[in-house]
């Protein structure tokens, strides 16, 4: 990060963003009194407190991950629960509500954990959905009747 400020009192502040490159740069021209070392100060106060700008918006990107998540697992069960049987649908309920626990704290890992262990959980599930879906479309169809490759 690189603090500058030229003859005419322009203050310029160049950052990089270290985990992706990413340049910004930004040039302020003091008003409503500020001076210049005010407004470097406020400058820097952004700058220190923007790792955690960046912490709490992973965390909130995760928390909106794993609603989804759990909405459309919660939508799958009640769509297909026919191909659970009652010890797989207590195992994925208890993996949603402990989901659903890492959410209402903070710690981002947690919440990632637990939306792999879900994933885990419903692996299974999701492959006997994918199956039933297949065997719908290809029911009543001739081996003959269906295109495959590039002539589909």
């Amino acid at each position: 990060m690189t603090f500058q400020v030229d003859a005419d009192g322009l203050l310029s502040v160049a950052a990089r963003e270290q985990t992706t490159g990413v340049e910004a740069s930004v040039t302020v021209k003091p008003s409503y009194g500020l001076s210049d070392d005010e407004i470097a100060d406020m400058l820097k106060d952004s700058i220190a407190h923007a790792k955690d700008d960046a912490i709490n918006r992973a965390l909130k990107e995760a928390i909106v991950e794993a609603q989804r998540m759990i909405e459309a697992t919660e939508a799958a069960m009640k769509e297909d629960p026919h191909l659970l049987n009652e010890a797989e649908t207590a195992k994925i309920s208890a993996t949603i509500a402990k989901l659903s626990a890492a959410m209402q704290g903070t710690n981002r890992r947690l919440i990632n954990i637990a939306m792999d262990d879900l994933g885990f959980e419903t692996q299974e599930f999701a492959h006997r959905r994918m199956d039933q879906s297949i065997k719908k479309v290809l029911s009543g169809r001739k081996v003959d009747d269906i295109k495959m490759g590039e002539d589909a």
